[in-house]
């Protein structure tokens, strides 16, 4: 590829490097089945640990990553809690319907609120065996406290995209939504963890400060922290600070179009409380180490909302970032992250609203201009994902060299896999 004519942010669609021109296959590398791990490590922190700094590669475990980290630093997770989104039925005839829950819909479209519901509510799903289920209610019976549970599931609509509306209703309807799920569903694992989940998964497909229920996918880089490790990170004096993203199940898309161009970013639900954004600004000057993709695109989209509203493009807290948006603002590169982020504070101010929230399909490819991270935490990404390319975006071509060393040193892959911590190219 050609160097970048200017920054992305100024891009005309003339240029020859606009980021819908990625070709996916420059995005590829072979990866063994054999290399994908199915089970976590007994201790969570027992991870390998690569590490990229100034062009070199060691490696290390996960157990000693405070040891890399900046004292007086801040370093940002993601609190987002696995929910039990598969619900699994049977028809009368014995057929098995998998309903895989993605976000809701009514009577709220925030998670927060669809978990409290009671007596109903309705979700865009995704429905496995779904020739099988012409019409008609789907029951899913099941004991809680010592009472028979009814879970009923009606579809409502079709899309082109392949999900559902569903609506449940359950009797007795004094339980929450979230105690449903909780008794009824099960925890979803990736589509290449081949095995059903156990009981186990339950502890180590959550991150030890998971918080906010929503995701269908946990925010694998953090699964690897452990009680001690959050010791010792805060003993080096760094600062903590959480926000959230809920991960959907568009997570494992790889890009199957040829160029970027084809490919639809998933929208994906966000929140920063209005403390933490006070925090974020009272912290300016002090590295940022980000734990995980997620956290990238939280911080970034906080950015791409200031910008927004700046310019009037945005009106008030609720942010909609739509995945092409950088590319598309004109001279956003004169907009600092603290311009945006003391324009997104007095908004909020100004709407009197407990954070930021909404939603965002940011992408993020190789020429974006990062303004928040300068160390990123995270996992080893499928191949041809938009995963991959924010990684090729922040560390650049090395990223080739990062992986040939992953595979070449028996480091293990995705989810339940080993981590990496590089620290941003000067």
């Amino acid at each position: 590829m050609e160097s970048l004519c200017l920054s992305l942010q100024t891009i005309s669609e003339n240029c020859d490097m606009h980021p819908k021109q990625i070709i996916i296959d420059d995005y590829d590398y072979p990866l063994p089945e054999s290399r994908i791990a199915q089970f976590p490590l007994e201790q969570r922190d027992r991870s390998k640990l690569l590490i990229f700094k100034d062009n070199e590669i060691n490696d290390d475990f996960f157990c000693n990553l405070p040891a890399y980290l900046p004292e007086n630093s801040l370093l940002i997770f993601n609190e987002t809690r696995v929910i039990h989104a598969r619900l699994i039925f049977r028809k009368a005839s014995g057929s098995q319907i998998e309903i895989f829950c993605l976000e809701p819909v009514a009577p709220s479209s925030d998670y927060q609120l669809a978990f409290q519901q009671r007596e109903w509510t309705e979700w865009k799903c995704l429905v496995g065996n779904s020739k099988r289920w012409k019409s008609g209610e789907l029951i899913l019976s099941f004991n809680h406290n010592e009472k028979i549970i009814s879970l009923s599931a009606s579809r409502t609509s079709k899309t082109e995209n392949g999900t559902s509306g569903i609506i449940f209703r359950w009797d007795p309807p004094d339980l929450t939504f979230a105690e449903i799920l909780e008794h009824a569903g099960k925890i979803p694992l990736p589509p290449y963890i081949h095995r059903q989940p156990v009981s186990q998964d339950e502890i180590t497909y959550q991150t030890i400060y998971a918080r906010q229920h929503g995701s269908v996918a946990a925010p694998t880089a953090g699964l690897h922290f452990s009680p001690e490790v959050m010791t010792s990170v805060t003993n080096r004096k760094i600062e903590l600070l959480e926000c959230t993203l809920h991960v959907g199940a568009g997570t494992f898309r790889p890009v199957s179009a040829s160029t970027l161009a084809g490919h639809e970013m998933h929208a994906e639900q966000v929140f920063i409380s209005m403390d933490n954004l006070k925090k974020l600004r009272d912290s300016y000057g002090k590295s940022i180490i980000l734990v995980g993709t997620t956290t990238v695109r939280i911080m970034e989209s906080l950015y791409w909302h200031g910008v927004k509203l700046i310019k009037e493009m945005a009106i008030g807290p609720e942010m909609d970032i739509r995945q092409w948006d950088p590319y598309k603002i004109n001279d956003s590169e004169r907009i600092s992250k603290e311009e945006s982020l003391a324009r997104v504070i007095l908004e909020c101010e100004k709407y009197q609203a407990r954070g930021v929230g909404g939603h965002t399909s940011l992408m993020i490819a190789p020429g974006y201009t990062f303004r928040y991270p300068d160390i990123l935490i995270t996992n080893f990404h499928q191949p041809r994902s938009t995963l991959l390319l924010l990684i090729a975006a922040f560390i650049g071509e090395a990223w080739r060299k990062a992986y040939h060393y992953a595979l070449e040193n028996g480091f293990r892959f995705l989810s339940y896999g080993d981590s990496c911590l590089f620290f941003k190219p000067e």
